[in-house]
Formats: C-alpha cells, structure tokens, sequence
C-alpha cells in the first residue's frame, strides 16, 4: 500500500512538471527597487495605525488595522523564508528577528518547518500541514498546541546558528510580555504615560495572541484542506486578494515558491493559461457553490419540516381527506 501510494505522488509530480513546461517564470523573480522598499516598510505603518486607534479606545478600527498589519506582516515573513524580499541575507534575518518580536511568535522556528513544508508537502514529516488534514472545527481549536508543535519542530529541525536565533526571539517576546504586565501593575500610580503605554501594549498582546491561534484555520486549512500531496487551493477573486495581499495564490507559491508576492497576480494568469486544472480548487466557493448547498439545505430542512407534520398528523385523517 506504501509502496503504490509513493507512485502515485510520484506520478502526480511528474504530471504537473509536464504541465509547468511551457510557463515562463524566471523573468517574475526581478524586483525594482520600489518594490523592495514597498515589501520592507509596507506593515508598519498599519501597526502605527493599531496603536493610534488603540490609545484612543477605538478597538474596532484598531482590530481591522491590526488584521492588515499581522497579514502584511505574515507576507514580509514568508517572503523572507524564501528570500524573495529583494534584500540581503542579514537584512531579511533582521527583519525576521523584528517582525518575530511584534508578531510575538518565533518566525525563525516557523521558517525551519516552513521549508520542511515544501519539501514534504502535506507528507508524515509536514508539521505545518497537519491541520489540512483535520476537519474545519479541529483544525480552529488545535490552533494553540499547533503553534507550540510548530516551536519544537522548528528547533529540531533548525542549526545550531538558527536556534540561538530562535531562542533570542523567545527571550525577546518574553521581555514584551514582562513589561506590558509590568507597566499595568503601574497603572495603579495614575500617571497618563504609563496608562496609555499599558492600554496599547496590552491590547496588543492580546490581539496578537488570538491572530497567532487562528492564523493555522485560515493560512494552513483554508489553503490546503482536500487538496493531494502536491496541490494548493488559490483565490481569483480580486477583492479578496487585495484584502489579503495576495497570500491566497498558494497553489502558484507552491509550484514556483521563489516567486516575490509582488508577482503571484501575473504568475496566475500565466498558470490559468497553461494548466488551468492546477488552478481550478479555490480557497472561497464560487456563487454556483454557494447557491447549490444553499438550496440543498432548504430542501433538506423542507423535507424533514414535511416529515414531522406527517408523524403528528391522525393516522384515519388521510381516508377522510
């Protein structure tokens, strides 16, 4: 059984070379030095943003800037694994090392399993890919002990260099997280500095913390749920992809992962015209989709609705009837 299920993946590999033959790609790897700017500086000032909004007590347009900075964020980050940023080694590390005490998560560690993820995709050895496997529900409440799975295998999998670099991170979101606690012990002295440093680094923390727990549902299921060991789900829907800043074109990252984010939008077309089958499972159902289960759903609930009349109905009526 091993043995045929390996020559089926193998199978399905040498299918979709076959496929990618004809796409051109290397030419979609160049960034102008606009763009590098662009993917270096483009989260922060959402974070900004977050903490204005947050500082005035504005939660809700605080929690919408925060969406758009933990998923620029994610996207500098990922970027970065694959150095597709446009900068240099240390640069794209400085940034990881960064983004990893703001995200409050170690993106070092992630980065080890990450690579493991591309190697194995949805394989025994994909850690990041485990929760595809689940169902939607298990895979939104095991976002916390995925988090700290992810942790231990990035160590294990990292060098002894990476993980001083990791261990670094843990310490460094731990020293956050002592001083946020630390100033709200000081809010008891009343001073308006120390208030409004507490009130935006807690909150923070917090939104960060619940962001952490659920990116697994949206950036690991949502992408690669019902999907075989070579394939990702992708979105053409341009609203959603704007929103999301062009993370959802996975199956296209997948196929061609040195590709920047800048350039998944042409690499899509590109993909669309030479193997529209590869890109044909989307992350958000289409409306024909939406409408056929909506309307299987209220024939089930008028069927069930018919049936129950049926059983209360007095069993001599119907002769009368």
């Amino acid at each position: 059984m091993k043995a045929n299920n390996v020559y089926k993946h193998e199978s399905r590999q040498s299918a979709i070379k076959q496929s990618l033959g004809s796409v051109e790609w290397q030419d979609l790897r160049q960034l102008t030095r606009c763009q590098i700017v662009y993917n270096t500086i483009l989260p922060y000032p959402f974070l900004l943003l977050s903490w204005w909004f947050a500082s005035q007590s504005w939660y809700v347009l605080a929690c919408g800037a925060s969406y758009l900075f933990f998923a620029v964020a994610f996207r500098q980050a990922h970027d970065g694994y694959h150095h597709s940023l446009g900068t240099g080694k240390r640069v794209t590390t400085a940034l990881l090392l960064l983004l990893s005490v703001l995200l409050l998560t170690s993106l070092h560690s992630i980065r080890a399993t990450h690579m493991e993820h591309h190697r194995d995709p949805l394989g025994d050895s994909d850690m990041e890919g485990s929760l595809a496997k689940l169902s939607w529900w298990q895979a939104m409440l095991g976002g916390v002990t995925y988090r700290l799975d992810i942790y231990r295998q990035g160590l294990r999998l990292s060098s002894q260099h990476n993980q001083r670099i990791i261990w670094l991170e843990f310490g460094l979101i731990a020293l956050v997280i002592m001083v946020t606690l630390t100033l709200m012990g000081l809010t008891l002295f009343n001073v308006s500095a120390i208030t409004l440093s507490a009130q935006v680094l807690m909150y923070h923390l917090l939104i960060m913390m619940l962001a952490n727990a659920s990116v697994g549902i949206i950036a690991v299921w949502g992408v690669h749920h019902d999907c075989d060991e070579t394939i990702a789900r992708t979105e053409r829907n341009p609203v959603v992809n704007l929103l999301t800043f062009n993370l959802l074109y996975h199956v296209e990252h997948h196929l061609f992962p040195a590709v920047p984010s800048n350039h998944l939008p042409e690499l899509a077309k590109r993909l669309d015209r030479a193997a529209p089958h590869l890109t044909k499972q989307h992350v958000l159902p289409d409306k024909a989709v939406v409408i056929s289960f909506i309307d299987n759903r209220w024939k089930n609930i008028k069927k069930v609705s018919r049936n129950r009349k049926d059983e209360n109905e007095c069993p001599i009526h119907k002769y009368f009837a």
